[in-house]
């Protein structure tokens, strides 16, 4: 079989068995759930056909993927000095570094030999951080995620004892994580505690969901827009673009979440991680960081007539 990460392959059936179980034996590294989704993805065949995971195969029956499977190395970031050039470094410590991550940029790979993201640019700079990551290899030091629509600050652990107490200070709800957010009208409450579920791409208020606290003051607002700072008490994917939806004010260019545009204005959404506040993490003591409004943002306030007076 090939074994070059990404490229065509094929496995032998080595016993009559569910294919899903065949591919898995051929692949012990490579993780269930990414062979999962090579099957979610139509990249395995059986005899020509598309193939699900339950469908059986005899011995010696032809199995063709569409590509090689991953292994946890392969997805580690790789170092990328373009990426890095676009990460304004925000703290530089022994066991930690903030960068202010642009809005566009994804925070980490998805898949083998992805560039571009923040950790590959971290890794650039960095490489220690690369060898970080459990159990997702591709955080490459990441102790949190920002979505690619959302600037600001980011942390990475740059040794082991870092990257522990750091995501352990996040898993506690430690650190204080507050964003500058424009929204569509002005928020209907001072907070949101509505549970999320995640739906694919996306996340819906449910019951049975996950807990989900966002605090809200409105810093400056008028008719048609607010500048709202959010405080994220836990850290559930895109909890504040939910919340503030769910309040009656979603972000200003979110229309996943059903926030309109502002006129002349770039493309995207307003939401930008403005403050970390870590406790001690390993050798280095409790930081406070704070990342500037990137430009856009400020032509954005502008737009709406909420600049600064």
């Amino acid at each position: 079989m090939n074994a070059t990460s990404g490229t065509p392959t094929k496995v032998i059936a080595d016993a009559a068995d569910r294919v899903d179980k065949v591919v898995a034996r051929a692949f012990p590294r490579a993780g269930r759930r990414q062979l999962s989704r090579m099957f979610d993805d139509g990249a395995v065949r059986v005899r020509g056909k598309l193939a699900a995971k339950g469908d059986r195969v005899a011995i010696g029956d032809e199995i063709e993927l569409a590509y090689t499977p991953a292994t946890a190395d392969d997805l580690r970031p790789v170092a990328d000095p373009d990426a890095m050039a676009r990460l304004a470094v925000l703290v530089e410590l022994p066991g930690l570094i903030v960068v202010d991550k642009p809005a566009g940029m994804p925070s980490q790979p998805l898949r083998a030999g992805e560039r571009g993201t923040a950790a590959n640019g971290i890794a650039a700079r960095w490489p220690e951080c690369a060898a970080l990551g459990a159990p997702d290899v591709r955080d490459g030091g990441l102790a949190h995620r920002l979505d690619i629509g959302t600037s600001g600050a980011l942390a990475a652990a740059r040794t082991p004892d870092s990257y522990a107490a750091l995501r352990a200070a996040f898993a506690r709800g430690a650190v204080d994580k507050q964003y500058l957010a424009i929204t569509c009208g002005r928020p209907a409450a001072t907070s949101c505690e509505a549970p999320l579920a995640q739906r694919g791409d996306h996340v819906a208020i449910d019951a049975a969901g996950l807990d989900a606290v966002t605090e809200f003051v409105v810093e400056r607002a008028n008719a048609t827009h607010a500048l709202v700072r959010c405080t994220a008490r836990t850290g559930r994917m895109h909890q504040i673009r939910a919340h503030l939806a769910h309040v009656g004010s979603p972000i200003a260019g979110d229309a996943r979440y059903g926030g309109t545009s502002p006129a002349d204005v770039d493309t995207g959404f307003f939401l930008h991680a403005a403050r970390l506040a870590l406790p001690p993490h390993g050798d280095d003591a409790a930081v406070v960081v704070d990342a500037p409004l990137p430009e856009r943002f400020s032509r954005a306030l502008a737009a709406v007539k909420l600049e600064a007076k």
